[in-house]
C-alpha cells in the first residue's frame, strides 16, 4: 500500500506544532482507555462492547461523511466488492480485539493486536500485488514472533484453561490485526481507484458498523441493564472512536503522517499501564519481555525508512486514511496518511 504521501499545505510547513502533538497525543491516550473502560462494564461480552463500539461508531463515521458519499456515489457502486470486504474487516475487528483482551488481558490484547497489524499488511500486499518484503520488516516480523510466543509461553505456569485463554487470546489479537490490516487495503485500493478519502472511509466503516448491529442486538442486552454499562457503550462509541478520529484528524492537519504515526506508539503504553494500575492485571516476567519486544517491533516499524516496509510510508501503520472529512475537497490525492485503528 506504499504511495505517494501528500498532506495539506499547513502540515508540510509545519513538521511539527504543540496543538498538533497534543491532538495526537490525546487520541493515542484516549485509544490506549478502551480496553480498561471495557472492564467496568463485567456483564456485558466482548462481542457486546465490540460492537457498540464499532457499531455505533461507524455509523457516525458514515453520517459525518454524507456529503462525500453522495459524490463518490457512482464510485463506490463501481467498486463494491472492496467495500465489502473492507466492511467484513471492520465488523471482524473489534469482535476480536475486545474478545482477545477478554481472554488474554488488556496489555496482552492490545499490543498483539497493534503490532501485528502493519505485518499482517505487509503479507497482504506480498500476497495480491507481489510487493516484495523489505529488511526492516523483516526485522519486525521476527521481532513481533518472538513476542508472541513469549507472550503465549508466559500462559504455561497457570492451569490449563488458563494457558489456553491467553493462547487464544494472542491468537484473536492477530486475527485483529489481520482484519486492521485488510481494511486498510481496502480503503487504500479506494482511494486509488479516485474515490475521496472521506468517502472511502464513510463507506467502509459505515457499512462495518451495519454489519456490526445485528451482533449488537443478539449480544447488547446486558449493556442496557444497569447505568454503567450503557455508561461504557455510550463512551466507547463517542469518545475514544468519535472524538478520537476528530482529534487525529486535526494532528494530521499540523503534522507529517510518520510523525503522527510515530506519537500513537503512546497507546500500548497507556493501555499496558491502565492493565497493572487500574484493572490489576499482572504478567510474570516472560510475559513482560514479550510486551517489551512487541514494542521494540513498533519502533522498527515506526522508524523504518520510506519504502522500506509494505504498506507504510515511513510512519510504520498501514496508509490509506484519516479521520473522515479532513482531507481538502475530498481529494484521494490527499491519502499517504495513516488509517486509525476503530475501537482501540
Amino acid at each position: 500500500m506504499t504511495t505517494s504521501t501528500r498532506v495539506p499545505p499547513r502540515s508540510r510547513a509545519a513538521p511539527g506544532t504543540p496543538a498538533g502533538v497534543a491532538a495526537v497525543l490525546t487520541t493515542a491516550v484516549l485509544w490506549g482507555t478502551t480496553g480498561t473502560a471495557a472492564t467496568f462494564a463485567p456483564g456485558a461480552g466482548p462481542l457486546a462492547i465490540g460492537a457498540a463500539a464499532l457499531g455505533f461508531g461507524g455509523l457516525l463515521q458514515a453520517a459525518i461523511a454524507l456529503p462525500a458519499l453522495r459524490r463518490a456515489r457512482t464510485g463506490l457502486r463501481s467498486h463494491r466488492p472492496l467495500v465489502a470486504a473492507g466492511a467484513a474487516a471492520v465488523a471482524v475487528y473489534p469482535l476480536a480485539f475486545y474478545s482477545s483482551m477478554h481472554l488474554a488481558g488488556v496489555a496482552i490484547g492490545t499490543v498483539v493486536s497493534l503490532a501485528s497489524a502493519p505485518l499482517a499488511s505487509g503479507v497482504l500486499e506480498r500476497v495480491l500485488e507481489r510487493r516484495p518484503l523489505g529488511r526492516w520488516w523483516m526485522l519486525a516480523a521476527a521481532l513481533g514472533t518472538t513476542g508472541s510466543t513469549l507472550l503465549c509461553l508466559s500462559g504455561t505456569g497457570r492451569t490449563a484453561g488458563s494457558a489456553g485463554a491467553s493462547a487464544a487470546g494472542v491468537g484473536l489479537g492477530l486475527v485483529a490485526g489481520a482484519a486492521y490490516a485488510l481494511y486498510s487495503w481496502t480503503v487504500h485500493r479506494l482511494m486509488g481507484h479516485g474515490v475521496g478519502r472521506a468517502a472511502s472511509m464513510g463507506a467502509v466503516f459505515g457499512a462495518g458498523g451495519a454489519l456490526l448491529l445485528p451482533v449488537l442486538l443478539l449480544t447488547g442486552a446486558p449493556l442496557l441493564a444497569s447505568g454503567s454499562s450503557f455508561a461504557v457503550a455510550a463512551y466507547m462509541a463517542l469518545v475514544p472512536m468519535f472524538l478520537g478520529y476528530w482529534l487525529f484528524g486535526l494532528g494530521l492537519t499540523r503534522l507529517r503522517p510518520s510523525t503522527a504515526t510515530t506519537l500513537t506508539l503512546a497507546e500500548p503504553a497507556v493501555a499496558a499501564l491502565l492493565a497493572v494500575a487500574v484493572v490489576g492485571e499482572r504478567l510474570p516476567p516472560v510475559g513482560w519481555a514479550g510486551l517489551g519486544v512487541l514494542g521494540a517491533a513498533l519502533v522498527v516499524l515506526a522508524l523504518a525508512p520510506g519504502g522500506d516496509v509494505p504498506g507504510t510510508d515511513g510512519g510504520g501503520a498501514p496508509p490509506g486514511s484519516g479521520a473522515p472529512g479532513r482531507e481538502p475537497r475530498d481529494s484521494p490525492a490527499a491519502g499517504g496518511v495513516p488509517v486509525p485503528r476503530p475501537g482501540a
